[in-house]
């Protein structure tokens, strides 16, 4: 459930988590998975379908995008540019950044954008997973992106896990060296809460982490 407490600004749940209010109803729980499934494949893959444009940087206008969904969805006729606000700064994966009358998805795109994210505060250390089949082909050959345009790493192997087990249920965590990989000239930038981009890494900087060596 999507709500605005008058105070406080957009929130998911029953209550305002910090004054305890009600708040404003924006949309229940169905509407906002839709409608965030909907935005969310506009703003990394399909612009186009919904006859939108998206320039260079990944950027479409909030009030195009608001009118597309409802021609295009006649049960969102009260879509308003503030549903899409709200939904945007209420993600806990930090996957919208909201500019002016402007929205862009941060990571995980397959249409071609330069996205020009922050490059500071990023760990030194990141995290990426792998299945145990492909765990030595990575660290031989090094890793790059498959199905996006850029390798998206974890903030911590909790994280990397996490995304890792989508796809096996005992991933394999790589560690990746991003001190070494900066100070190489590689750019990491900050895209989400605990999502990382950067065009590829090279095999030097990768290591089985610690935590995820096969015991002897």
């Amino acid at each position: 459930m999507l709500k605005e407490c008058e105070q406080h600004g957009y929130f998911r749940g029953p209550e305002c988590p910090q004054c305890g209010q009600e708040g404003r109803f924006l949309m229940d729980d169905r509407e906002l998975d839709h409608i965030g499934r909907v935005l969310t494949g506009i703003l990394r893959h399909f612009p186009e379908r919904y006859g939108l444009t998206m320039d260079e940087h990944g950027w479409v206008s909030l009030p195009q995008i608001v009118r597309a969904i409802s021609q295009r969805h006649r049960g969102y006729q009260w879509l308003r540019v503030h549903h899409l606000v709200a939904i945007a700064e209420t993600d806990a994966k930090g996957r919208y950044e909201v500019r002016d009358d402007r929205i862009r998805a941060t990571y995980a795109h397959t249409v071609d954008v330069q996205l020009d994210l922050p490059t500071d505060r990023v760990p030194d250390l990141l995290y990426y997973p792998v299945t145990e089949e492909e765990a030595p082909i990575v660290l031989e050959v090094g890793l790059r992106p498959s199905d996006r345009k850029k390798v998206h790493l974890s903030k911590t192997a909790e994280d990397a896990r996490a995304a890792g087990s989508v796809r096996t249920p005992q991933p394999v965590i790589l560690e990746v060296d991003t001190r070494a990989a900066r100070a190489a000239g590689l750019v990491i930038m900050r895209a989400g809460t605990t999502v990382f981009l950067i065009d590829s890494v090279p095999p030097e900087y990768l290591r089985r982490a610690p935590t995820a060596e096969p015991a002897a």
